[in-house]
């Protein structure tokens, strides 16, 4: 590549990704925004060649754990990882800080924990448990960008599920205010709930995907739909697993329901049966399913049921990743890694763009970013899509490196990251200090 200097105000590429296609030009920055682009080039434009430059990644699925829980991943470090990835928003859930996110004060504890730490920029989710109606009304009027429930136990004691009832009256709160409701979408069924092997007879990473089947995202997809339907709440379910959700997901868009839905990288990449059966780093919830279900839920990406991917980055310390699936924390840290697995798994620019920035900020509302645009932020990405290496420790950057990716070979790079036109990442290397902020939704 051919650097001008420090101060890059212009980008060349051949392949600019743009929502009209490939752009085989620049796009200049001034003040933090995009203040154009076309074909050829400007002085001073940095060269990229035929490195793809697309925008800033979006990520709306983070658990940062701060405060409370620094031990487990941090701002600093989330941020970090998320910028080698050519992430420039993060979307931090509510459940996992001390204290959890369901009250105006708890949040203003995570934005002054945040400060003077953010590599990217950060927004924050709410918490709707039972109980918590009234700050709820408070929260939703205080700069969140939506509010997440649990439909099954969290594993966080402060952070209990929601009921239909919770749910509906969370849902009608939101619609008003215009604001999404996120919803970790498992309802347990009275066991036996469908045919299969015997759950006694199975162990490990077999015994933890019979015991939560995809029956339970079925039924609690199906109740959402109803609650959407009644409330017209903007309903959005995070991390679908099951390909056995994508016609109820059909049948909601052609009825118009305002419902939405993504799947993680975890779930398209991996498959059972192909890693150690008590190889605890792979334990998720949902769990992660057979190799023809992650293929239909790619098909489930282009047909646009699903809407985009996130990383649903859930860390912990390595010796709550010990233990046996009964007993591990269930999470996968992969907060570094997204865009490069997707790519791997569909190496398509324009899915890249979209399904990792436009959809997400989009559904989420962030409409100043996410897509090269004038008059957009300036959060690009420089990608090259012809590197491909193994996943070593050093390339994740987060507080731990337990995680299921390490020695997969992944195609794929994020080189360099810009936020609002300035570059906190280059090959390898962090630049400057923190200049990520807070996002008001």
């Amino acid at each position: 590549m051919n650097r001008p200097g420090p101060a890059i105000t212009a980008i060349r590429s051949t392949q600019i990704v743009t929502p009209e296609g490939l752009l085989d030009g620049y796009v200049r920055m001034a003040d933090g925004r995009i203040a154009d682009l076309g074909r050829g080039s400007v002085p001073g434009a940095l060269d990229v060649g035929d490195r793809l430059v697309l925008p800033g990644f979006v990520d709306p699925h983070v658990h940062i754990n701060e405060p409370g829980r620094t031990e487990w991943e941090g701002f600093s470090t989330a941020t970090r990882a998320a910028a080698s990835a050519g992430i420039t928003t993060l979307v931090d859930m509510p459940l996992n800080s001390t204290p959890v996110t369901t009250t105006v004060r708890a949040l203003e504890e995570k934005r002054h924990a945040a400060q003077g730490k953010l590599w990217v920029d950060v927004g924050l989710h709410a918490g709707v448990v039972p109980g918590n109606l009234a700050d709820l009304q408070q929260l939703a009027t205080s700069g969140i960008v939506g509010a997440k429930a649990f439909m099954v136990d969290s594993g966080i004691p402060e952070f209990p599920p929601a009921g239909a009832r919770d749910l509906e009256a969370a849902m009608r709160v939101l619609a008003k205010a215009g604001l999404p409701l996120l919803v970790h979408a498992e309802l347990p069924q009275p066991a036996p709930v469908e045919p299969g092997p015997d759950r006694r007879a199975l162990s490990g990473a077999a015994r933890w995907a019979a015991s939560r089947p995809p029956s339970w995202e079925v039924e609690a997809l199906r109740l959402l739909i109803d609650l959407c339907r009644r409330t017209g709440c903007h309903t959005h379910v995070v991390h679908v697993a099951s390909s056995h959700c994508l016609p109820h997901l059909a049948k909601a868009r052609a009825e118009g329901l305002p419902l939405t839905a993504e799947t993680c990288p975890h779930y398209l990449f991996f498959a059972l049966g192909e890693f150690g059966d008590e190889d605890v780093r792979f334990k998720c919830a949902p769990p992660i399913r057979s190799r023809e279900n992650a293929s239909q839920l790619l098909d489930g990406l282009r047909a646009g049921l699903l809407d985009y991917v996130a990383s649903d980055h859930s860390p912990a310390p390595p010796a709550m990743k010990s233990g046996g699936f009964e007993r591990a924390w269930g999470g996968i840290s992969s907060l570094a890694l997204g865009p490069s697995v997707l790519f791997t798994m569909h190496p398509e620019p324009r899915d890249l763009a979209d399904w990792f920035a436009t959809a997400p900020a989009r559904i989420m509302g962030l409409r100043d970013r996410g897509a090269i645009v004038q008059g957009l932020r300036a959060d690009l990405v420089v990608f090259d899509p012809g590197k491909e290496g193994v996943i070593r420790e050093s390339h994740l950057h987060t507080r731990h490196t337990v995680s299921p990716y390490l020695g997969k070979r992944l195609r794929g790079v994020a080189e360099m990251t810009f936020l609002a036109g300035r570059c906190v990442f280059d090959n390898g290397a962090f630049i400057g200090a923190p200049q990520g902020a807070i996002v008001y939704g």
